[in-house]
């Protein structure tokens, strides 16, 4: 005589256990370590300077990029250290800064409104920067002395905090049952609607303005490095440090919002001070970009996209974002000065690039939405 086993014992045992990952710890953050993130992005940091060095040695003239090794390391003669340190470096740094600035400010506006559309430049946060700074233009004033190096980053930086906390306000609503806080689809669609009144307002001030002080602004809002120096620089650089080092302490509470406002409670966060937090955060960071080199579409947008497939994470990764953020950046500028006769603005080369990943999203999230 035989028993039969319990079905539902049987399934259990079938179940393959769960394979706990080891974790890393250092006081009070810990991290679940995974060997195949962590390769993927030191070989983007490599990659990051490998584009760096290549950005540096390209130009009117072609440096080898062993001299430009030789150089950054201290070597040279005087003539390759002033064309290479004061002249190109800092157009390659702000790359750099400019790209993972603007990845990272994606990585985390994608997390906490959990919609992959949702990048500082569709939100309006790069179009409010543009509209102060072609105000600031266009008045004259930031054509000499002082204000030609502070006053245009300035206003871009302002223009973006203030646009971003005007949206912010517009989206906060109280619901039925008396919890106040902020959705993710009614804060993107007042972004848009918030973008394109910005985008008719540069317009009309840049009729406003004199012919001179409206091509110098169209040549800003293209996002060009041309103008990339040490003054604007080093303060970005700061800044966007500081961001950085904020957001990579907030990856817990990030991973954590991804998933919903009630297990983010169940965690015992503070939704809506965490998710103000970090959109400062991107916003700071976004800003700061714009500020240092003018707006570039869709790179805050691909950036955290392109970031998620390579380390085959359920989220966008900060640090992986950033990197990608400073790659196509770098890519788009050695783009611009080598493929075509004529130098290109760099902005013109991540705009024709990402509206192809635009397209792809939206077919993709359609897709999604019909086999719901």
């Amino acid at each position: 005589m035989t028993v039969d086993a319990d079905p539902a014992r049987v399934r259990a045992e079938a179940v393959p256990l769960t394979r706990v990952r080891p974790a890393i710890r250092i006081g009070p953050f810990s991290a679940v370590r995974r060997i195949s993130v962590l390769l993927t992005v030191i070989a983007l940091a490599i990659a990051v300077f490998v584009l760096f060095a290549i950005d540096i040695s390209v130009g009117a003239f072609q440096i080898p990029l062993g001299r430009v090794l030789d150089v950054l390391g201290g070597a040279g003669t005087r003539a390759q250290r002033f064309v290479i340190l004061e002249s190109r470096l800092p157009r390659a740094v702000t790359a750099v800064i400019a790209g993972a600035g603007l990845g990272l400010a994606g990585a985390v506006s994608q997390s906490i409104l959990r919609n992959p559309l949702a990048s500082p430049d569709v939100l309006g946060i790069g179009t409010g920067a543009s509209f102060a700074a072609v105000a600031v233009i266009g008045s004259g004033t930031a054509g000499t002395g002082l204000a030609a190096t502070t006053g245009v980053p300035l206003a871009a930086l302002g223009g973006g905090l203030l646009t971003a906390a005007v949206i912010y306000l517009l989206a906060w609503r109280r619901d039925g049952a008396g919890s106040a806080g902020v959705s993710g689809i009614r804060l993107v669609l007042i972004g848009i609607g918030v973008n394109t009144m910005l985008t008719a307002g540069v317009s009309w001030l840049l009729t406003l303005t004199s012919r001179t002080d409206a091509a110098r602004a169209q040549l800003w809002l293209t996002g060009s490095l041309d103008g990339a120096d040490w003054s604007r620089t080093v303060p970005a650089a700061i800044g966007l440090a500081v961001v950085l080092a904020g957001a990579a302490a907030s990856a817990r509470t990030l991973a954590a919002l991804r998933f919903g406002d009630e297990t983010v409670r169940a965690l015992g966060v503070r939704v809506q001070t965490a998710q103000a937090l970090l959109v400062g955060s991107a916003v700071i960071a976004a800003a700061l970009a714009t500020a240092a080199v003018g707006p570039l579409t869709f790179v805050g947008l691909a950036a955290p996209q392109i970031a998620r497939r390579l380390l085959r994470l359920p989220g966008e990764p900060v640090l992986g974002s950033a990197l990608c953020g400073a790659l196509i950046v770098l890519a788009a500028d050695i783009a611009a000065r080598t493929v075509v006769p004529v130098d290109l603005p760099v902005g013109i080369v991540t705009a024709a690039c990402g509206a192809p990943l635009l397209l792809f999203l939206l077919v993709r999230i359609n897709r999604k939405a019909a086999r719901s």
